[in-house]
């Protein structure tokens, strides 16, 4: 079985919108894209781009695929992300898109049921972005991993990754968090069952 890899890059406090580019994605008024760029290096971005060299297929929700395809199959053919994304198998969850213009794309209408085919037929399958599509997969105990990359940035506004009706989760360590010279922390997280409350700190501290 393979596992569901969920790609993020987040603000401190919680948007993902538009990390790219400024004209990305400017839906509700969104005037802050390309936050990331400033705090882009190479050293994070060679674990980014080790990353991606990683996944065996592509599963985005509808507005970030039709981002990618907009880009991707028209950059350099020697850029090593544009060369990836391009030839490894790629899924939509779309209940509307019918003649997906970007070569090897399957369109998946039911994505609960899907997901989990698509998850037995490849090692990592990875999601990038996606917000609304990331929370139908939390929901439904499809996420194994959380890669989450944090800037230190505040913006107040835009699409947040954990909104407001966010299926209650709890999440473990997979590795230690490492951080980059320009202030970016990479964290990676495994689906650890549901949060743990009601915790006596001071009788925790007793026993010990």
């Amino acid at each position: 079985m393979g596992i569901i890899v969920v790609d993020l890059f987040s603000t401190l406090d919680g948007v993902y919108q538009a990390p790219g580019g400024p004209d990305e994605d400017r839906e509700g008024g969104f005037e802050f894209g390309g936050w990331q760029g400033h705090y882009f290096d190479k050293e994070g971005g060679d674990i980014i781009v080790a990353g991606i060299q990683r996944l065996d297929a592509l599963l985005l929700g509808r507005k970030t695929y039709d981002i990618f395809a907009g880009f991707w199959p028209n950059a350099a053919a020697d850029d090593p992300i544009a060369a990836k994304f391009n030839a490894v198998p790629k899924f939509v969850a779309s209940r509307t898109l019918k003649d997906p213009g970007w070569a090897g794309t399957t369109v998946l209408q039911d994505v609960a049921a899907e997901v989990r085919e698509v998850r037995g037929q490849y090692d990592e399958t990875h999601v990038i972005g996606s917000g609304g599509l990331f929370q139908t997969l939390l929901a439904e105990g499809l996420v194994d991993r959380l890669n989450l990359w944090l800037y230190p940035v505040t913006l107040g506004t835009g699409k947040r990754i954990f909104p407001d009706g966010t299926v209650p989760a709890a999440f473990s360590l997979a590795q230690p968090p490492q951080a980059f010279p320009k202030g970016a922390i990479w964290l990676v997280y495994e689906r650890a069952g549901t949060p743990v409350t009601g915790i006596d700190i001071e009788g925790e501290r007793g026993e010990a």
